[in-house]
């Protein structure tokens, strides 16, 4: 497996990566689908390249031994903190590591960029998913946000928040 920055040419690939995480009906196959609580799709091709061209921001790729992209993750630099979005493992490989790779990867990356704290927020009905963030170290940090309901990234089937998780990074 190879981790490294998404490249233009990724785009189409990583967009149904996320999409199959999130959303749809390959969603179900693993255990992170939003499907249930939103209608939609999660990204599209112009928000992924509109994301390479921010210089804070850095997409990482985790390819597998045929070169296919099985996990991603948007990291973010704000100040002395790095936001962590949008980590995603294809539905037929989740439950194999992919997104601890990917964790670990972002972790070393707040390193290397001298972050104190990874920030991530949650869908907080994704108990679950929830749950799998604090085993890996983040906790609520107690701010609750709404959720972005015309950022294109899904119609809510219901009234829904986020809730804000950290990490200190050691």
């Amino acid at each position: 497996m190879t981790i490294e920055k998404i490249s233009l040419t990724d785009v189409t690939e990583l967009t149904d990566l996320i999409n199959s995480a999130y959303r749809g009906e390959d969603s179900r196959k693993g255990w992170t689908s939003e499907g249930h609580l939103l209608e939609g799709t999660r990204i599209n091709e112009q928000m992924l390249i509109e994301y390479l061209d921010k210089k804070d921001v850095t997409i990482l790729k985790l390819t597998d031994e045929s070169n296919r992209i099985i996990g991603t993750v948007y990291l973010e630099l704000k100040g002395s903190k790095l936001y962590l979005g949008m980590l995603s493992v294809l539905p037929n490989v989740q439950n194999k590591r992919v997104g601890r790779v990917l964790l670990e990867e972002a972790e070393n990356f707040a390193k290397q960029h001298h972050c104190t704290v990874i920030t991530i927020t949650v869908i907080s009905a994704r108990v679950e998913l929830i749950n799998w963030y604090e085993r890996r170290g983040f906790i609520k940090s107690g701010q609750l946000q709404p959720f972005p309901v015309n950022a294109d990234i899904g119609t809510p089937k219901e009234p829904l928040e986020l809730v804000e998780m950290e990490k200190v990074v050691k």
